[in-house]
């Protein structure tokens, strides 16, 4: 039934949407003290954060299934910035992970598909933005691999690859990047900020958080706060303030 009477005055509220596009590091992000909960937190009022990790995929099955999340019919507008968060799958090794890997040139090509795709939707790429996959510490994930019974299927060298390919494509389709391989490990021992030698950990999830808001503050610093603030409300006829 249609409302009718005061709550039916007024445009309807549609926040602007941030999405966050990626594997299972950025699936994990909304955990407690997840860096995509930290963007969900500094953001809120100002528009939605939206989850879209898929734990285990690479750029090959992200980029036959990004026009399903987000059809060509969607409002281009209500989104503000996108991030595109693919690596850490694709630069497995081919002989011990064959399922998820994704070989180099493949991987630059997808991410530059993907681009290709949000562009075509109105997504420009002043609102994109790219991560590369961080590095890998290779002890940690070993025992990680050999709990459930394979070998190490991912060595830090080939990520950097990877990583170098991502920026390259940031650049090629001027895209803004946030090169976590190259700054977890810039003159530090980057062990601590990885759970298990390949996912985040707190610290890691913290260190991602703050880079990226250095690269989203400016691109959101002039979206308003959705609704007056309470004490501004006229208690006296909400209507006046609210609708």
């Amino acid at each position: 039934m249609a409302l009718s009477g005061p709550l039916s005055r007024g445009r309807a509220l549609r926040w602007p949407r941030v999405l966050l596009l990626g594997d299972s590091i950025t699936e994990y992000s909304f955990q407690e003290d997840g860096w995509g909960a930290f963007l969900a937190d500094r953001l809120a009022r100002k528009c939605d954060v939206v989850n879209r990790g898929i734990s285990g995929y690479n750029t090959r099955w992200a980029k036959l299934i990004l026009p399903r999340l987000i059809p060509e019919s969607t409002s281009a507008e209500g989104i503000v910035g996108v991030t595109i968060f693919f690596g850490a799958n694709d630069s497995a090794l081919k002989d011990l992970n064959p399922k998820q890997h994704v070989p180099l040139e493949e991987y630059a090509a997808n991410l530059k598909s993907m681009i290709q795709y949000l562009k075509s939707v109105d997504i420009t790429e002043d609102r994109i933005i790219l991560i590369t996959p961080p590095p890998l510490q290779e002890s940690a994930w070993e025992k990680a691999c050999l709990a459930k019974g394979d070998k190490l299927n991912r060595c830090n060298a080939t990520t950097g690859e990877y990583a170098q390919a991502c920026v390259q494509v940031a650049r090629d389709c001027g895209t803004d990047i946030l090169d976590l391989w190259t700054l977890m490990q810039k003159n530090q021992d980057f062990s601590s900020y990885l759970s298990d030698g390949l996912h985040l950990s707190t610290k890691g999830n913290r260190f991602l958080a703050a880079q990226l808001w250095l690269l989203l503050e400016n691109k959101l610093s002039a979206l308003p706060s959705l609704l007056p603030y309470w004490r501004d409300v006229d208690h006296t006829n909400p209507e006046a303030s609210l609708l």
